[in-house]
């Protein structure tokens, strides 16, 4: 039995496969394409979850986002109406659900930069990214100070 392959990942080795991913191409119209696919692998949100309840402020797309705990740790949903912006949340959601309060918080998200994101992406992208990332480090703080 491999222990390492029954581990879960930590965010920094999920983080790193990301940038191995866009490493793989140099043309950015191929990494456009590669992100526009991880947006689309992203499940539907149910529609209950398509609230202004769930709307994250700061984004010029419409994003919803959900978040759930079970067994001390978070899993995200989320859902976009640009194709862009769903891929940026499905590397977040790939990237830190499954994980606990704590991690998230302590998180340093360096695959935006390395995975030359952060670059390429619009001014107002960038803002949506920092507001997705905010929203998702909230959850985890409201989930922390939860005694569960």
């Amino acid at each position: 039995m491999n222990l390492e392959k029954d581990m879960p990942k930590t965010i920094n080795e999920l983080q790193d496969e990301v940038i191995e991913e866009f490493a793989a191409f140099t043309d950015w119209n191929d990494r456009y394409s590669l992100l526009v696919d991880f947006g689309n692998s992203l499940p539907k949100l149910e529609e209950k979850y398509k609230t202004e309840n769930y709307l994250i402020e700061g984004c010029q797309s419409r994003i919803w986002l959900n978040a759930v705990m079970e067994d001390g740790m978070i899993s995200f949903r989320a859902e976009s109406d640009a194709v862009i912006v769903k891929g940026i949340v499905s590397l977040l959601i790939k990237i830190l659900s499954g994980h606990t309060p704590q991690e998230i918080l302590d998180a340093d998200l360096y695959f935006i930069d390395r995975a030359g994101l952060r670059e390429h992406l619009s001014p107002t992208r960038s803002n949506g990214l920092l507001a997705m990332v905010k929203q998702m480090r909230m959850y985890a703080l409201a989930f922390k100070s939860v005694k569960h």
